[in-house]
């Protein structure tokens, strides 16, 4: 805990970021007529608004600042304006110009939070609402164009979404959601940089009206042109079988964590609040805004643990927080003050692309906020609370881990390992394997094809390849290691005699193990060694491939497949001897260790 003490942080924002969101929008006091902004049927006037924004001497670049202080008077106009309201009128008024996004019942919600007057809530709704912009702009931009940019600022300076709603529509959106010059919003909220007293609500009411006047634009462009908007399908996240390793949270836990978070310092006081929130939205079952404000806040806080420990400025994205190293190339020291499995479990669930990368596919828009499962929130939510305990003091942590619950999930936390590293995909592949070869004595054998088998036999070629599989798997065997978990099986090589196929593939799977087994134990090769065995693996990879091409249905090359066999098998044993295998490298390896 004592990395995280010193004086309160008042706030998370940068003074100009600070001051451009928090000050800037509020310098003119001038009253702007609504009726000026949006007519009494909800048709929004986009001329007063992009009158507002303003240009460098050169018109080529956006005043960003000078925008964002003469909006404030229209932002106003427009919050005043939805408080007004009932949400019968607003439905009514507004409803048709969200059907356009891909979640429509968005936007009652939010109007349900503008009327709480609750920071947290509005905050929430503005993250939402922006992944529900993006998305929906993405849909529209695939009118025209082919592949949509990946992120929001690229997206907005789209030529093809200036043709759609105009340039001047485009820089309103810039404005507020584009550029780290601006307001930013979207990034601010989403990298849990701002509290929920620092943004004012006035722009959550004003991004409801520019997404309803952008659905104004887009039905006379789809009118015009005859087009037709597809909204794409959400995503299903991948990989969350593996990754459920904590069991449900109860309330025995939540109680834990609701207390543990008054008193954790892992969590800046200006943001309890979110998880507040977080708390109560994961109770009513909402369990996407209860992922949405973990994921955000786990962020700020292990921001501030990594600022603390590297002496850097606070201002940096997940991707730096998590990296290995600075960008001064010094050593980041949060992986070794969290633990290889707390850092496992951060990269499994937010960044390895065979991961589920939650918080990019939430902050895009891609999820399906109904259909977020409960079993990802517990997993986050465990694993929030084990973190917090970190950072309590050592006689509070006794006293929680009392509690048989709470000894679970720090135990289980302790022991995780990464479930989307590419080698533990690898792993996976391996015993699927492994398990489809050994089954494969059991399939039923035509009889002709038995009767083909054993004139194959006869083969001299076929017998040099049994000769070679035996040798190999001899000496795979010698590098067999103590504990054989990883590889399951394996040993139980295919005996039978007539068929060829099953051995060689499980000597194959054999040898991809027994490196893998021993791929952290290399110290390293040289440059030519490096290329020499990448060409080893390649054409084993070759051969694979060649023998489903020979072996199918349309090919039956079966001669061709045992002349294939045996110059893969000759290649792979002309590279064991040359001892440049990982199985060889790692023993000399610990041999120097020992020396």
């Amino acid at each position: 805990m004592e990395v995280l003490i010193g004086d309160p942080i008042t706030t998370c924002l940068s003074p100009s970021v600070y001051d451009i969101i928090c000050n800037l929008g509020f310098q003119l006091r001038e009253n702007c007529d609504i009726n000026s902004i949006v007519t009494q049927n909800g048709e929004v006037c986009w001329k007063t608004i992009t009158d507002c924004v303003s240009y460098t001497e050169s018109e080529q670049g956006l005043d960003y600042w000078g925008s964002v202080r003469l909006l404030g008077p229209v932002c106003e106009a427009v919050h005043s304006h939805f408080l007004s309201l009932t949400k019968g009128q607003f439905e009514i008024r507004y409803a048709p110009w969200f059907q356009w996004t891909s979640f429509p019942e968005l936007f009652p919600e939010i109007f349900d939070a503008l009327e709480s007057l609750q920071s947290p809530a509005i905050s929430l709704s503005l993250m939402k609402l922006t992944s529900c912009l993006e998305r929906a702009l993405g849909d529209v931009f695939l009118l025209i164009g082919k592949e949509c940019p990946f992120l929001l600022r690229d997206l907005l300076s789209s030529e093809e979404l200036a043709q759609v709603f105009s340039q001047s529509v485009m820089n309103v959106l810039k404005v507020f959601v584009g550029s780290p010059c601006g307001l930013n919003l979207r990034n601010v909220l989403w990298h849990g940089f701002a509290s929920p007293e620092e943004i004012p609500p006035k722009y959550c009411s004003m991004m409801i009206l520019l997404t309803a006047g952008l659905g104004q634009l887009l039905k006379s462009y789809l009118q015009n042109t005859k087009l037709t908007l597809a909204h794409r399908s959400f995503i299903s996240l991948t990989n969350l079988e593996d990754l459920i390793v904590f069991p449900d949270v109860t309330y025995e836990v939540l109680s834990v964590l609701e207390e543990v978070m008054m008193k954790s310092a892992f969590i800046l006081k200006i943001m309890l609040p979110y998880w507040e929130v977080a708390l109560v939205k994961f109770k009513s079952h909402r369990f996407a805004d209860c992922a949405i404000l973990l994921l955000t806040q786990l962020e700020t806080g292990l921001r501030n643990v990594f600022a603390t420990l590297n002496r850097c400025p606070k201002r940096l994205l997940t991707a730096e927080i998590l990296a290995k190293h600075l960008n001064d190339g010094k050593i980041n020291q949060l992986p070794l003050f969290l633990g290889e499995p707390a850092m496992e479990f951060l990269w499994d669930f937010l960044n390895h692309q065979e991961g589920p990368r939650i918080r990019d596919h939430l902050s895009h828009g891609e999820i399906n906020l109904h259909e977020f499962s409960k079993e990802t929130t517990n997993q986050l939510l465990a694993f929030s609370l084990v973190l917090l305990l970190r950072f309590v003091d050592d006689c509070l942590l006794s006293v929680f881990k009392e509690k048989s619950a709470v000894e679970l999930l720090i135990s289980l936390a302790e022991g995780y390992s990464s479930r989307c590293h590419p080698v533990f995909q690898l792993k996976k592949q391996v015993l699927s394997c492994e398990e489809s070869i050994r089954v494969w004595a059991l399939l039923p054998f035509p009889e002709e094809l038995t009767r083909q088998a054993v004139r194959l036999e006869d083969n001299s070629e076929t017998n040099a390849c049994h000769s070679l599989i035996t040798k190999m798997t001899d000496e795979l065997y010698h590098h067999m290691p103590e504990n054989r978990c990883v590889l399951k099986d394996l040993d139980r090589l295919p005996t039978e005699t007539i068929r060829l196929l099953s051995p060689v593939l499980s000597l194959i799977l054999l040898l991809i193990a027994l490196e893998l087994v021993n791929i952290h134990a290399v110290c390293g090769k040289n440059a030519h060694e490096y290329q020499q065995y990448l060409k080893f693996v390649k054409s084993i990879l070759q051969y694979t491939e060649n023998l489903v091409a020979y072996t199918s249905y349309e090919k039956n090359k079966w001669n061709e497949t045992i002349n294939l066999t045996h110059t893969a098998l000759l290649k792979m044993w002309t590279f064991s001897e040359k001892k440049q295998m990982l199985i060889h490298l790692a023993k000399k390896s610990t041999s120097k260790v020992l020396l």
